[in-house]
């Protein structure tokens, strides 16, 4: 009986989801020669070739598809063990901010993730919008949030800048009308930038959904009424982006992360679990 090795796997694991050996050795602290020899290691060990480096990044080959989704079980539960048996004093509860906008893809991982390496430290959501959120942050009612913002405040570290693009109904019309009609809710803070972008451009606008509901927003754009901005990567899935060009470009927003240092390790974790999640979002084709 042969045995796998978790460090081997957790490389893997890591490679799979970054994309490339060189960004996952970022994340797991150790050198790209380091990740690369573990990977020949289980490539050996299986007699099996588990990544395709023959073209841009790294790909899995259908063997190492079907060994990630165990290898990820292996990996969590290992964690899941150590932390149960090791780390009883890590407790308490983290407070977590984030748009309401970029809740997905990333955040169910991190909180799945978080549960399973700190089963005995509750954490508590926050979903606002940007302004919001940073004045929770000030008031010490969050440890950690994500905001969306042309800059990036003092204390805080981007993650990913993402080009900001209208969106509308699949194969929708409405973004050739005019006055073009678009929806916002009240407390968007993409809003003001767009409509600059329109008025520069001499193109006519209605607001014909102006709201503190966010889904009359989407009901109404992906019912193709009007048109509204999300981030790219981020649209509800009722939705597709308009093609670039055919309205004014709205420049790029920066995902940026801050995080108090009250709790220490927690905090620390929580940040680590949000960066590794957001590096490994693929580009849209």
């Amino acid at each position: 009986m042969r045995n796998l090795d978790i460090t081997t796997l957790r490389s893997f694991v890591a490679v799979a989801d970054a994309g490339g050996v060189t960004r996952a050795a970022g994340f797991l602290n150790l050198t790209q020669s380091a990740v690369s020899m573990q990977l020949k290691r289980l490539e050996d060990m299986l007699d099996l070739k588990l990544l395709d480096r023959s073209g841009r990044g790294v790909t899995l080959t259908p063997a190492g598809a079907q060994l990630l989704t165990y290898a990820k079980r292996m990996v969590d539960l290992n964690d899941e063990i150590y932390a149960r048996l090791t780390d009883k004093s890590w407790e308490g509860q983290i407070t977590l901010g984030v748009p309401h906008d970029i809740v997905y893809p990333v955040i169910p991982v991190v909180l799945q993730r978080m549960g399973r390496s700190h089963p005995r430290v509750k954490v508590r959501l926050l979903s606002s919008y940007t302004r919001e959120i940073k004045a929770q942050f000030a008031r010490g009612e969050a440890d950690v949030i994500l905001t969306t913002e042309d800059g990036v405040g003092e204390g805080g570290e981007t993650l990913k800048t993402v080009p900001l693009r209208w969106i509308g109904a699949p194969g929708g019309q409405a973004y050739r009308g005019r006055p073009l009609q678009i929806a916002y809710n009240q407390n968007c803070g993409f809003r003001p930038g767009a409509l600059a972008q329109l008025d520069a451009h001499g193109i006519p606008w209605e607001m014909v959904v102006a709201t503190e509901n966010d889904r009359a927003v989407e009901a109404s754009v992906s019912a193709d009424l009007a048109v509204t901005s999300s981030l790219e990567g981020h649209a509800p899935p009722q939705t597709e982006y308009i093609e670039l060009g055919a309205l004014p470009d709205q420049g790029e927003q920066r995902i940026n992360l801050y995080g108090g240092k009250a709790k220490g390790p927690l905090v620390d974790t929580m940040m680590d679990y949000l960066r590794q999640g957001f590096a490994a979002i693929r580009e849209p084709a």
